[in-house]
């Protein structure tokens, strides 16, 4: 009975030293954070996790009403074109930004992550950002606009490079916000 006790004292001691060397390995600079340098697979995997775990609690709003509405998913592509996001996630016909390369994470191309997600997930992205990715936060966005992009997103995978050109061109004399 007596070595049970050890051990467990044994155990505790261990796990105390373990998350003083830790939190030392962190908050002493040992840990890399260029974004030159990859994360160790450890450390992508727990981000990535944390990340799918947080968007999926936090996003709770559902569409307005159908994202299947043509009108609306060309709305998306010019939001989409207007707020910048062709620079980071590119777009049918369309690369991305060179000074995108140097973002760690790499910015996900949509049309590979879009059938994983769910619109809600994809407007609480696009509305809040995330946070140490280089992904900002739109909160300043009229939530309509933000689900036109969410439409837009939904469908990029099936967009040609022709569709996405004429449907982001803008309005002729109009100011963007006008364009929608």
């Amino acid at each position: 009975m007596r070595w049970k006790g050890r051990l467990l004292a044994l155990i505790g001691f261990i796990a105390i030293v373990g998350s003083i060397v830790g939190a030392g390995y962190f908050l002493f600079g040992f840990y890399n954070v260029a974004a030159s340098q990859a994360e160790p697979d450890v450390v992508a995997w727990a981000l990535a996790r944390t990340r799918a775990a947080s968007v999926d609690r936090h996003a709770t709003q559902r569409p307005p009403g159908s994202l299947d509405d043509p009108a609306i998913v060309r709305a998306g592509a010019r939001a989409y074109t207007e707020r910048g996001c062709v620079n980071c996630h590119g777009a049918p016909g369309v690369g991305w930004g060179k000074w995108s390369e140097g973002l760690r994470p790499y910015p996900p191309d949509l049309k590979n992550i879009v059938k994983d997600r769910e619109p809600r997930q994809l407007f609480w992205v696009v509305k809040h950002g995330i946070g140490m990715t280089g992904m900002p936060a739109f909160g300043y966005v009229d939530d309509k606009e933000i689900w036109t992009i969410v439409a837009f997103v939904s469908k990029i995978a099936a967009v040609t490079p022709e569709e996405f050109k004429a449907w982001s061109a803008p309005t002729p004399g109009a100011t963007p916000s006008e364009a929608r």
